[in-house]
C-alpha cells in the first residue's frame, strides 16, 4: 500500500503526529510520502496532485481544513482519505492524535468507505467560475454592504426571497458547519439532500430547506453593487459576483470516500465533539 500524509505542517503537533504514522507505517510494511498542506499554488501544487494520483491512500494530519484541501484532488482521482485530527473539532478527520494504532488496521485493509456527495457551483454571467465542494457553497455580502436580497429557485421555480447577509448551500456533510452556526439541522451524512440555510434573514419566514440532491438550484443577488456579495466554496476562493451573475449549484459527479473503522463516526464525532460546547 502507498499512503500520502498531507500535514498542516503549520501545527507542531501535526508534525510529531507525521513521524509517529510514519514509523506506523513502516513497521507494518507500508510505502509512504509527506506532502505539506500548505503548499503554494504552482509547481507545488502539481506535485502534490501527482503525488494523490500515484497513492492508494491519502491520509491528512491536521484539522477539517486539511482534509478540505486534500478532497478536491482525491476526489478528482478517487482516493479515500483518512483523516487524523489534530486540530480543535475536526469532525471530518475522525480518527484522533491519540488513535494512530488505527494505521495497522488501515494498511490492513480493515475499514470501510464513507461516501459522500459533493456539490458542484457554477456561476454564470459577468463572473465565470467552476469548482466542488464537500462541505458548502456560501454567498455572503462583502464587508461594509448593506443586506441584499436573495431570489432562490429550484428546478426553475422561485421557493424563497428574503434580504439577509448570505445563504449557505451545504452537503449533508457540511451540515454539521457553517450551516450548523446559522441555524440550519444536521443531517445524516447518508442522506442524500441539498441544505439551504439562510445567514441573518430579515424575516420570520425564511426556514432551512432540504432538497433532494437531484434537484438544480439556481441563486441570483440583487440590490448591491459589483463586488457587494462574494462566493466561496469550502472556506476558499471568495469569488467577487457581478448583480447579473447567476449561481448554480447542484450535484457534483465527483464524491469523496471517507476511510472509517465505525459506521456511526459522523455520530460518534457529534456526541463527543458538539455536546456540551
Amino acid at each position: 500500500m502507498k499512503v500520502l500524509l498531507i500535514v498542516n505542517a503549520a501545527k507542531e503537533e501535526a508534525v510529531r503526529c507525521a513521524r509517529r504514522a510514519g514509523e506506523i507505517l513502516t513497521r507494518e510494511g507500508a510505502e509512504w510520502s509527506v506532502s505539506q498542506a500548505d503548499l503554494p499554488t504552482g509547481d507545488d501544487a502539481c506535485a502534490e496532485a501527482q503525488a494523490v494520483r500515484s497513492c492508494d491512500v491519502v491520509v491528512t494530519i491536521g484539522g477539517d481544513g486539511t482534509l478540505l484541501h486534500a478532497a478536491t484532488q482525491a476526489a478528482r482521482w478517487q482516493k479515500p482519505i483518512l483523516g487524523i485530527n489534530v486540530g480543535r473539532v475536526g469532525f471530518l478527520a475522525t480518527v484522533e492524535a491519540s488513535e494512530l494504532e488505527l494505521l495497522a488496521k488501515l494498511v490492513k485493509n480493515e475499514y470501510t468507505l464513507d461516501k459522500r456527495l459533493m456539490l458542484a457551483a457554477r456561476v454564470d454571467g459577468t463572473t465565470r467560475y467552476r469548482s466542488d465542494a464537500l462541505n458548502d457553497v456560501v454567498i455572503s455580502k462583502g464587508a461594509g454592504t448593506n443586506t441584499i436580497r436573495f431570489d432562490i429557485y429550484c428546478d426553475g421555480t422561485q421557493v424563497s426571497s428574503y434580504r439577509g447577509d448570505g445563504v449557505v448551500i451545504a452537503t449533508p456533510t457540511g451540515s454539521t458547519a457553517y450551516s450548523l452556526s446559522a441555524g440550519g439541522p444536521i443531517l445524516d451524512a447518508q442522506i442524500g439532500g441539498i441544505l439551504v440555510t439562510p445567514i441573518c434573514a430579515h424575516s420570520l419566514n425564511t426556514p432551512p430547506m432540504v432538497f433532494s440532491a437531484r434537484r438544480s438550484l439556481r441563486i441570483v443577488t440583487a440590490e448591491h453593487r459589483a463586488g457587494g456579495a462574494y462566493l466561496s466554496t469550502d472556506g476558499r476562493d471568495y469569488v467577487a459576483l457581478d448583480p447579473k451573475d447567476d449561481i448554480l449549484i447542484g450535484l457534483s459527479q465527483k464524491h469523496l470516500s471517507l476511510v472509517s473503522f465505525c459506521e456511526a463516526d459522523q455520530f460518534r464525532a457529534i456526541d463527543k465533539k458538539l455536546k456540551g460546547r
